[in-house]
């Protein structure tokens, strides 16, 4: 199994933050998200076109690059950090499903379309990611509808889903972070910067704890994830479930705390709309229920 990055994910990492860096600040983000589409074309053509993200774990032979799902984690992580609104977890999640579930012919007509960057949305039981004309939600970053009727999602696909959301939750965790440590390191509260008192060293030491040991949860899941998907056999099906539920109750859990602890340690400036804190808070939530709330995850683990 695989548990660190290799030298290739930390520079395909590298390529997706300076895009994202360039094209996904403050200002685009809320840009986007006032869209129809909820969000922005250009960009996610950019990430395709340049980068191949919807390509990454697409077989060579239906026009893809053949790499896996944790290639797709490595961006997926970027983007949380950078909270951008795309459409990659639905792709990705849409090609999972062929690959292990499809038929041939699926295959053949799918895969090469959503290796080019098509967009489609996806079902996650009752939960579509992606809609269109989506009512709006808390996070406004992360589109989702109800359907009317359920369709229920196989248990290994949901699996794959919780270990990718759980890189974009290590992504928030590490903005949230960032952030707290930069403004904490300007705000100045009787007569000195609020980051020189110990009591606030000490929270923003837990917020790295949480983040770090949410990274290792989510590497183990999605490692899991991508062996399954090479070998779709009943042990590699009884780790995944495993793994991927110890990623989706830590990191929830964590998310919850580390935003909740940067609302605090930001103060009211916080609850404003022109601060990007509150997007972060609104996106632990989002993500949190996704692919169900940490304590059943917590059962699925101790079942």
């Amino acid at each position: 199994m695989h548990f660190a990055r290799t030298e290739e994910q930390d520079e395909l990492a590298a390529t997706v933050r300076s895009l994202l860096a360039r094209r996904s600040d403050s200002a685009a983000v809320r840009a986007a998200i006032a869209t129809p589409a909820g969000y922005n074309d250009e960009l996610w053509q950019l990430l395709c076109d340049q980068i191949g993200v919807a390509a990454l774990p697409v077989p060579e032979e239906y026009d893809g690059i053949g790499a896996s799902v944790i290639e797709t984690a490595v961006v997926l992580e970027e983007l949380g950090y950078a909270l951008t609104p795309c459409p990659l977890l639905a792709s990705s999640l849409h090609v999972v499903q062929l690959l292990v579930h499809g038929t041939d012919q699926e295959k053949a007509d799918l895969l090469p379309r959503l290796a080019g960057g098509a967009v489609l949305p996806f079902s996650l039981d009752r939960v579509e990611l992606e809609p269109t004309g989506a009512a709006d939600a808390m996070d406004q970053t992360l589109r989702l509808a109800v359907r009317d009727a359920s369709i229920a999602t196989p248990a290994d696909v949901r699996a794959i889903s919780t270990a990718l959301a759980s890189a974009l939750q290590v992504g928030a965790m590490q903005r949230a972070l960032d952030m707290t440590v930069a403004y904490a390191g300007e705000r100045v509260q009787f007569g000195r910067q609020i980051g020189s008192f110990q009591a606030l060293k000490h929270r923003m030491a837990d917020m790295l704890v949480l983040t770090e040991a949410s990274r290792s949860a989510s590497w183990g899941a999605t490692a899991m994830a991508a062996a399954y998907v090479a070998d779709p056999s009943s042990e590699n099906a009884d780790s995944l479930q495993r793994l991927a539920a110890v990623a989706g109750s830590y990191c929830s859990d964590a998310l919850d705390k580390v935003a909740s602890e940067a609302m605090q340690l930001h103060g009211g400036i916080a609850i404003t709309w022109e601060h990007d804190i509150q997007l972060v808070f609104k996106r632990a939530h989002a993500l949190s229920q996704l692919n169900g709330p940490a304590h059943r995850h917590r059962a699925q683990v101790l079942d």
